[in-house]
């Protein structure tokens, strides 16, 4: 008796490990079962991809979906519904909510509450902290935790590890590659008069490229002392782009796309909707990241979806809470790079789906191949479309780039061999489930 399987998506162009050319993939239980010439006979559902491209999907490792605590900005099922509707399958959400997800109880509680509401499967950073120094081993290895996150800088949330021996009491006791936001505290505090009431430009003056510089050298300082592995988040500046190159062996990057695709020069239009922490820079940091992710030294791409209301972005600046969406506008905003020649597809896929693999032990994804999840992300290269805030699915209801023609877009998500989002519907939903990881297997 033939083989036969549940899901057959026939004649899309595959991007995989292997290059790129026109294939079938067909599913089984969640699973990939088959990728070349597939009889069509043996599907009990046909999916007519041609003309469209199959990529991995699509894994945004850093996002903030704010529940517990500040649900009336974002909740675990509003950020995932925004991620499916952008062609993200999994993501991996902050510990700065309220109450903090600092401890096993908190973790366990964000589990619960992402059981039946997620739309895509998901990961929970635990926040690290002096208190909760001790506990580390222990939490880094439970299932659902992606690993420890440490604010080196104050940003949204009380999480702040400022000080060299905080640093080390945290990085002593991981196993596991933290993730870490780096700017200097210190000097943060001693530049606060440099900012200007009403002025959002004057954002990257106070949080400057020496805070960003001054705390990666101090991290990496303190991480190659102790051979630890580190995950630098949201990199935008050039001279801290010129100092990892040295350190890659430790140390992984993130870049964003809104580093990647704004700069300074936005702040006249856009405001306090541009204002992120660390801060959208001059154009020079925007070309500097954009060499580095054509010279291999980028690891990743994540979104730093952080949403607010617009009242509380409508607050003058300094008042005005740092962050936008992010998690929907990943893919077509950085399919129009592509599109653009800013980098190729397949760069495209390594930096979100086979690099966190790499990065982060995650088990079963990251690449199209026979026994992994069916994770897809199906997306039109040739298809033109404009992003606006009545797109946006995220309960902030907006996006810094609404009215923005883009070339290139997101057709469809496919979770463990499931359609939850197809030609800009939701079709099925609370789908999530948690990612493993190679820590976790044959965990007891």
């Amino acid at each position: 008796m033939p083989e036969t399987y549940e899901l057959l998506f026939r004649n899309g162009t595959v991007v995989n490990q292997d290059g790129t050319a026109t294939r079938d993939i067909a599913v089984r239980d969640g699973r990939i079962a088959a990728i070349g010439d597939v009889d069509p006979r043996r599907a009990g559902t046909v999916v007519d991809c041609t003309g469209l491209h199959i990529l991995p999907g699509v894994i945004d490792t850093q996002v903030h979906f704010r529940e517990p605590g500040l649900e009336h900005k974002e909740d675990l099922e509003t950020g995932s519904r925004a991620a499916v509707m952008g062609g993200v399958t999994a993501v991996f959400e902050m510990p700065n909510t309220k109450p903090e997800t600092t401890s096993a109880e908190a973790l366990a509680d964000k589990l619960a509450r992402a059981a039946g509401r997620m739309h895509c499967d998901y990961a929970f950073w635990i926040g690290g902290t002096r208190e909760n120094a001790p506990l580390i081993p222990e939490l880094e290895r439970l299932p659902g935790a992606a690993g420890i996150k440490v604010f080196i800088g104050s940003s949204t949330g009380g999480l702040l590890v400022p000080d060299d021996e905080g640093l080390e009491m945290v990085l002593a006791r991981t196993r596991r590659r933290a993730a870490f936001h780096a700017e200097d505290e210190p000097r943060l505090e001693e530049r606060k008069p440099l900012r200007v009431a009403g002025d959002p430009s004057s954002h990257p003056v106070w949080r400057d490229e020496v805070a960003a510089l001054r705390a990666t050298e101090r991290l990496v300082t303190i991480a190659r002392r102790l051979g630890r592995r580190i995950h630098v988040l949201h990199i935008s500046t050039a001279e801290e782009m010129a100092f990892l190159a040295d350190h890659k062996d430790i140390a992984t990057i993130e870049v964003t796309p809104h580093h990647l695709t704004l700069s300074a020069d936005d702040y006249g239009r856009l405001g306090t909707l541009l204002q992120m922490n660390p801060p959208v820079r001059a154009a020079r940091h925007r070309d500097a990241l954009w060499k580095a992710i054509g010279s291999g030294l980028v690891d990743v791409l994540g979104s730093d979806h952080a949403p607010h209301t617009l009242e509380e972005k409508a607050k003058p600046y300094p008042q005005s809470p740092s962050g936008m969406t992010g998690v929907q506008t990943l893919v077509p905003i950085m399919l129009d790079h592509v599109n653009a020649n800013r980098l190729s597809l397949e760069r495209f896929v390594d930096l979100t789906s086979a690099g966190p693999a790499r990065a982060f032990g995650i088990a079963g994804k990251g690449r199209l191949a026979v026994g992994y999840d069916a994770d897809l992300t199906v997306v039109d290269l040739k298809r033109r479309a404009t992003i606006t805030n009545r797109w946006i699915a995220s309960r902030a209801q907006w996006t810094p780039y609404d009215g923005r023609p883009v070339f290139g877009w997101p057709v469809g998500t496919v979770v463990r061999g499931r359609r939850v989002m197809w030609e800009n519907e939701l079709l099925a939903s609370g789908a999530g489930a948690a990612v493993r990881f190679h820590q976790h297997l044959g965990a007891s």
